[in-house]
């Protein structure tokens, strides 16, 4: 078999790892690693070095959902902060996270991120072509707005990130950790208020593990008028990773 064309796709989640294994377009292998009280400590780290040794992949695509962040207007050249901005919202090793910047030019945001450096330098060890981004921005950059106020909901296993937009223009983003679905609502209904978000002109889509989160989706049913599933990760197509 033709190894030289195949692609590694590698997420990063809170504490979990997926990859996808494609050749032109086509994904031939995808496996999710999620660590649980039954799982080692190291699971995540012992998977990465079971795929990137593998075999000789001719590139590698990493996106990282890890909850270590910052947003703010594209043009910010002062990257010696980056790891400060990160730091507001998460606790930030310096010593063991590699600061990464990612930019949406179709909003004019950038993201500031921090990844692993322990990940980092076993990737690029490997010497291939690897292009690293942030799920934020890859997950806006996907996204078709109208002039309205919406709420865009990625949803992961046990992890899920928002934007709030209005008007085609980006309000707020966020990106949270919690072992429970009604976390995930409470949350994003909590920053509904403080936005001025109202319930009944405010347009929902939902995105990524929509069959994992079904209490999710079926509480915030119940209460929000305008809803849509928009993108379902059946196995092989889960669109972060595409």
């Amino acid at each position: 078999m033709d190894f030289n064309m195949r692609k590694l796709s590698l997420l990063f989640t809170k504490d979990g790892l997926q990859w996808q294994i494609s050749k032109s377009k086509k994904v031939l292998e995808e496996k999710i690693w999620l660590k649980d009280e039954e799982t080692p400590a190291n699971l995540v780290t012992e998977k990465l070095d079971e795929v990137l040794a593998s075999e000789k992949f001719s590139e590698i695509s990493v996106i990282s959902a890890i909850n270590h962040f910052s947003v703010v207007e594209e043009g910010l050249d002062q990257h010696d902060l980056g790891y400060d901005l990160i730091a507001y919202n998460a606790d930030v090793k310096k010593d063991s996270e590699e600061l990464m910047l990612s930019v949406n030019k179709k909003f004019g945001v950038q993201f500031y991120y921090s990844f692993p450096k322990d990940y980092y330098q076993k990737i690029k060890a490997l010497e291939v072509p690897v292009h690293f981004n942030f799920s934020g921005e890859k997950f806006l950059n996907s996204l078709n707005v109208k002039n309205r106020k919406e709420i865009h909901v990625n949803l992961y296993h046990q992890q899920a990130e928002f934007f709030a937009i209005e008007n085609k223009k980006l309000v707020l983003y966020n990106n949270l950790d919690a072992t429970s679905e009604v976390d995930f609502l409470y949350f994003i209904m909590f920053t509904l208020s403080k936005i001025d978000f109202g319930i009944t002109e405010t347009y929902f889509y939902i995105y990524g593990e929509t069959t994992e989160n079904e209490t999710f989706i079926s509480e915030m049913q119940k209460f929000v008028p305008n809803l849509k599933i928009v993108f379902d990760n059946l196995h092989k197509k889960n669109f972060v990773l595409a």
